[in-house]
């Protein structure tokens, strides 16, 4: 079996997985030890992100005509990829949260949503919060007006609800004189 045949499910199968992929971050995973990796594995898992180490000149005929296109200029040396199909931020977050623990976890770079990002700018999308995190943010701020007035109301028909208790004990007691 000539190499070329060989090597072809491995670069259609990356192809594969950037194809509906709404970010893809590369990171150089030297110097991790194998229960960070594991560790590293497993939060990755959780999140749906898909995370595996290829080739880089697999990775860059896969890579060809994508938009994953730039990331060629930063395969060298050992690459590993994770790609989100669901969740744009989540690769660079939990690397960049993971590398805070293990320094020798590099990000190189990614891209997001057909934009690429250098080692810094993955920096900046992984201080992005996850979209469930921005929608309780956002319903929280819809909440909290409509939660401080009826708050308003309560206490505005306690206090009359009380004030109107108060006067008829008032009138009662000179009746009962």
């Amino acid at each position: 079996m000539a190499k070329v045949e060989l090597k072809q499910p491995v670069v259609q199968e990356i192809s594969e997985s950037i194809k509906e992929a709404q970010s893809a971050v590369l990171v150089d995973y030297r110097g991790l030890t194998v229960a960070e990796d594991t560790q590293l594995r497993k939060q990755l898992r959780e999140a749906g992100v898909s995370y595996k180490v290829y080739k880089n000149t697999m990775m860059n005929f896969a890579f060809k005509g994508t938009d994953f296109e730039s990331l060629s200029q930063v395969l060298e040396g050992p690459s590993a990829l994770a790609i989100s199909t669901t969740d744009a931020t989540a690769p660079a977050r939990i690397l960049a949260k993971f590398a805070k623990t293990a320094p020798a976890l590099e990000i190189k770079a990614g891209v997001v949503e057909g934009t690429f990002y250098d080692a810094d700018g993955m920096k900046a999308i992984a201080a992005v919060p996850s979209r469930e995190e921005l929608l309780a943010k956002f319903l929280g701020s819809i909440q909290s007006p409509i939660a401080n007035f009826a708050r308003v109301l309560k206490q505005i028909a306690e206090k009359d609800g009380s004030g109107d208790a108060a006067a008829q004990t008032e009138e009662a007691e000179p009746a009962e004189a």
